[in-house]
């Protein structure tokens, strides 16, 4: 289980991050500039018209195409793990935003996502990460879409974070997540399996509530 407490613990990283952005910006001034669409993402996402404004603002200071592409989500990425290399797990974590699979992600997209892992349900949020384990968007996650994100994710913590990892401890650990959420040993998991097992796990269920109320 330590593959999804870990995808939590470094959504938690970004979500403080932009906590501390978006206290920043409403320090200096209210944002004039209101995104098109404003009434349809309050009415959306669990965030405010104002906070919306603030998330805009901070996006386009990123972004001020108005869209991300990938190259440039994988440097913005790479800020929150220097000590390894997090563009693998990057190019996971941007395919997850990009629901349309268009190659970039807008604002509604990240906002929307944010929303999700901010302020959704526990059930919202567990979906939301298996979905980004569902590589293929199959509906099932399977051995190799697991096995290729936990390397990802080891690489990207890097060796002074895990540095007595074997060569096949990915491997250990994707068995080890199986034989814990693959309920009916089918070689897969559905999303009914995963939120089961997630929501039986109290550690899982903690990371959760770090979501809540950061903004």
């Amino acid at each position: 289980m330590g593959v999804v407490m870990g995808t939590f613990t470094m959504q938690s990283k970004q979500v403080n991050y932009l906590k501390d952005k978006t206290d920043d910006d409403l320090e200096i001034t209210m944002v004039c500039h209101r995104p098109e669409g404003l009434d349809q993402l309050e009415a959306i996402t669990n965030f405010s018209k104002r906070e919306l404004q603030v998330l805009y603002r901070g996006f386009k200071n990123e972004c001020p195409s108005g869209v991300v592409n990938e190259d440039t989500f994988k440097q913005i990425y790479s800020q929150f793990f220097p000590q390894g290399d997090a563009s693998t797990y990057a190019h996971y974590l941007f395919n997850a935003f990009d629901t349309a699979q268009s190659g970039s992600i807008k604002f509604e997209d990240f906002v929307a996502a944010l929303s999700i892992l901010l302020r959704g349900s526990i059930t919202e949020k567990l979906q939301w990460t298996f979905n980004l384990y569902d590589v293929n968007r199959d509906g099932y996650i399977n051995k190799e879409e697991m096995t290729g994100i936990v390397r990802a994710i080891y690489d990207m913590m890097g060796k002074y974070t895990y540095p007595a990892l074997k060569n096949d401890a990915p491997k250990q650990h994707v068995d080890a997540f199986f034989q814990k959420m693959d309920k009916n040993r089918d070689g897969v998991v559905t999303l009914d399996e995963f939120i089961l097992s997630c929501q039986e796990d109290e550690n899982i269920m903690r990371s959760l509530q770090l979501f809540e109320n950061v903004i």
